[in-house]
């Protein structure tokens, strides 16, 4: 299949089905505390909504299988979800794919595949380096987002084992475990998954909008460099009226930029 052949391409539908436990292994895996209840305790539990972003991913897998580019060679450079309604504690529900967009941005191609269901859906944005010229539309211009200057900032430190725990949440690309493919993507070692970061960074700035994790309804940003695992997590942010813009940054690179996040 050629990157042509894959604009518009329907996914299908799928399957998803997942365990209190499961909800809570994200939870915890993206840093929060065992006194969290409502996030770590069946008895109590609230998903928070980022699992989706971990529930969507069979539609990028499906994607990559489609032989027009090599997963392992891809990188996850921006992501969206709308939240319509909670997660239940317990999932098994059907969800629907698509390649909403492959744009050839002359050196690269970005592929967006978009995943829902009746309580979210995710976008995500896939980039392939040195992958363009394939004569495709250069697509749309990346809307500008000033987050101006911030009135909130939260560090978190990472852990040197939080890679290896984020993959058991759905995300099993090699690159965050396996040093040779971290190597052969020009990585010193295996990378802490974007969308870990966007869930701890999700995560923190409900303290921001005087929230609960959970009432997340909206998120977007840019994935614009990686987390090596053990590194802290620097998230700032600047509130107006009910939205938020956020970055969040290691000593050495913003690994989050151009941030949206809404709370009900």
């Amino acid at each position: 299949m050629q990157f042509s052949d894959l604009i518009g391409h329907d996914l299908g539908k799928h399957r998803v089905t997942y365990s209190s436990e499961t909800a809570i292994l994200y939870a915890l895996a993206v840093g929060a505390a065992p006194d969290q209840l409502e996030l770590t305790y069946e008895r109590d539990l609230r998903v928070l909504p980022c699992f989706g972003t971990a529930l969507g991913l069979w539609a990028v897998e499906k994607a990559g299988d489609l032989g027009a580019y090599d997963r392992k060679m891809s990188l996850h450079a921006s992501q969206e979800l709308v939240v319509h309604k909670p997660l239940p504690k317990k999932g098994d529900f059907e969800m629907t794919g698509r390649v909403a967009g492959v744009w050839d941005k002359g050196r690269a191609t970005m592929v967006d595949i978009v995943a829902e269901c009746e309580y979210f859906s995710a976008s995500y944005g896939i980039f392939l380096p040195g992958r363009g010229g394939w004569g495709g539309e250069r697509g749309p211009a990346s809307a500008a987002v000033e987050m101006g200057e911030p009135d909130w900032t939260a560090s978190y430190a990472t852990w040197p084992n939080q890679a290896a725990i984020y993959r058991l949440t759905g995300d099993m690309h090699p690159i965050h475990i396996d040093p040779e493919v971290a190597a052969a993507n020009g990585f010193d070692r295996p990378i802490l998954h974007g969308l870990c970061t966007l869930g701890i960074a999700a995560r923190m700035l409900a303290a921001a909008a005087d929230a609960h994790p959970c009432d997340l309804t909206s998120l977007s940003a840019r994935l614009a460099a990686p987390v090596l695992p053990g590194e802290v997590i620097k998230t700032s942010a600047s509130r107006k009226d009910d939205l938020l813009f956020f970055d969040s940054a290691t000593k050495n690179a913003t690994v989050l930029k151009g941030g949206t996040a809404k709370y009900c």
